[in-house]
């Protein structure tokens, strides 16, 4: 499946100002990167992924169309898989939008190389 072309749109419009911004495609989506981290997906999986803080995956995963990602049969902590449902209006996405990009500043900046 392809990621969603609208949804990617959509992610775009609310990240378009943030410092750093690049996107790229991987895990099968169109990825938004705040300083070399991935905050942000449109998912080839339908909805996005995104990547939070792993200390707070239980917590998260816990709202309405989210759960933890599972890559390669694991579980993967500070990574959650939200389904189109759960993004379906602006103000839903943007809650996620906010959920990684304020993890992805968070982390160290990567150099432009390893992007």
């Amino acid at each position: 499946m392809a990621f969603d072309e609208e949804l990617a749109a959509r992610i775009r419009e609310l990240v378009r100002n943030e410092a750093g911004l690049t996107e790229k495609r991987m895990f099968g989506g169109l990825a938004f990167l705040i300083g070399g981290n991935m905050a942000i997906s449109a998912s080839g999986q339908g909805g996005v992924l995104v990547r939070v803080d792993p200390a707070r995956t239980a917590e998260l995963a816990s709202r309405l169309h989210a759960e933890v990602a599972v890559m390669r049969g694991q579980e993967m902590q500070g990574w959650l898989r939200v389904d189109p449902e759960g993004v379906r209006t602006q103000a839903l996405l943007q809650r996620w939008v906010h959920e990684g990009v304020a993890y992805a500043r968070s982390l160290p900046g990567k150099p432009s190389g390893s992007r």
